[in-house]
């Protein structure tokens, strides 16, 4: 199975479709794909929905897809650092269902592992758990109940995502905290793309250091990557 592409077009080719429902990853602006987020701003995809932490700045990550006003909803946990995502929301033009970051992480997971919903109890009693199941359960031997609520796995058409290394059958390697929401957002796609910065012969990875096993990416592209720094702080010298 041929996994590498050219280019975030041509990995992009033929899976793109006005209302999908996209996983990306990344933290900020650290682990973030952006190869394939230009990609899909060029191909003028619309209404889509992303799952993503948050949604870059205004003219980095998705941010550069809410300027072209190309996504319907965002299932996020922090939306700040960005004045666009901000007026759009707040004008009504952008639908957002707020998680937790440890319950968006997990709906990606549980998707990737196939599990349709679980229970937590991070947001009980607060707006989060509004319309959601909620239901009880013995927390020690003394027999005490304590109330969860459901949260749904999410299942999305395309996950992108990326990588420090990848080899050519897929096998990721994540650097240092650009890690983040990447490993969880590959995993419940229908199917994922990985842009990497190196991609290294087959068989030369330590299978130990393997963050992401191939089995979950489905196409891979190498590029050059910005790395830019969302808020710089200096001191005078």
């Amino acid at each position: 199975m041929k996994k590498v592409y050219g280019s975030a077009a041509e990995a992009l080719e033929g899976l793109l479709f006005d209302g999908m429902f996209i996983a990306a990853g990344g933290f900020g602006l650290c682990g973030i794909p952006e190869l394939l987020l230009d990609a899909i701003k060029d191909a003028g995809t619309k209404d889509l929905t992303f799952a993503s932490n948050n949604a870059g700045v205004d003219d980095f990550g998705i941010g550069i897809l809410l300027q072209t006003r190309q996504v319907r909803k965002m299932i996020s946990s922090y939306v700040g650092e960005n004045a666009e995502f901000m007026r759009q929301y707040l004008s009504g033009e952008l639908e957002l269902e707020f998680n937790p970051q440890g319950t968006l992480a997990e709906r990606m997971r549980s998707g990737g592992c196939g599990i349709p919903g679980f229970y937590t109890k991070t947001g009980v009693g607060t707006v989060i758990a509004d319309g959601k199941e909620h239901k009880d359960f013995p927390t020690g031997p003394d027999g005490a109940m304590e109330t969860y609520i459901m949260e749904t796995g999410l299942f999305a058409d395309v996950s992108i995502v990326k990588a420090w290394k990848a080899d050519a059958t897929g096998n990721l390697i994540f650097r240092k905290t650009a890690r983040n929401f990447n490993p969880p957002a590959a995993m419940c796609g229908k199917v994922c793309i990985a842009e990497v910065e190196e991609i290294v012969p087959t068989g030369s990875m330590d299978p130990d250091h393997i963050h992401l096993p191939g089995i979950y990416v489905h196409r891979l592209i190498q590029g050059e990557h910005e790395k830019r720094i969302e808020q710089r702080t200096t001191r005078a010298a």
